[in-house]
């Protein structure tokens, strides 16, 4: 499963979301049109992607909703966790710190940073945040996997090197300045001018 699609895998992260809400209403099986109405896609979509992952359902009950989940789970999860730095102490930082808490996955933030003396050597939700110039030594101490900018635009290209430097796999970026690739670290990047713009139009068209 290392060579699953980008949007795959994205649309695999939004099932076990859907799948899990089912469950909580007491919901054991699905069909394809249902998860399909849930994520306003088509039933052709969710087949093609349940089936690249190796698993079938019945068509007198549908898939088994906990088995896929746990499917997904193997599939996107590690069995231990990865840990994560949100760089950049904004109020974004801060409710990315605090939404994950809350949501007890096995993507664990870990470390904070930033250079303003009012928001270093303080916790948030259980998160220390430290001054930029520890950011090595603390991604080598804690293990730091995954990076998330969340910094004022100008800083994000040289913080991209500075992690991928420091060993780092994988950067989210949430500044609306492009990064470039990096070798060896998976990048992807959040515009939220451009998803409000996409929104946008299509409000104008209705």
């Amino acid at each position: 499963m290392n060579n699953l699609p980008d949007k795959t895998v994205e649309r695999l992260s939004q099932y076990r979301r859907s799948l899990n809400n089912q469950l909580a209403k007491g919901k054991t099986h699905i069909f394809s049109h249902e998860i399909a109405n849930l994520l306003h896609i088509t039933p052709v979509q969710v087949r093609r992607d349940i089936m690249l992952i190796g698993y079938s359902g019945t068509l007198r009950k549908g898939y088994d909703i906990q088995d896929l989940v746990n499917l997904i789970g193997q599939i996107i999860d590690t069995d231990n966790g990865q840990n994560i730095a949100v760089i950049g102490m904004g109020n974004l930082g801060k409710a990315f710190i605090h939404y994950l808490y809350e949501k007890r996955t096995k993507l664990k933030i870990v470390a904070a940073f930033d250079v303003n003396p009012d928001k270093i050597n303080k916790s948030y939700a259980d998160v220390y945040c430290y001054h930029m110039d520890q950011l090595e030594e603390i991604i080598a101490k804690e293990s730091i996997k995954i990076g998330i900018i969340t910094t004022p635009p100008e800083a994000a290209s040289e913080l991209a090197d500075r992690l991928r430097d420091a060993g780092l796999k994988g950067i989210l970026n949430y500044t609306p300045k492009p990064l470039s690739e990096r070798e060896g670290v998976y990048l992807e990047e959040y515009d939220m001018i451009t998803s409000l713009e996409k929104v946008a139009y299509f409000v104008k068209n209705k």
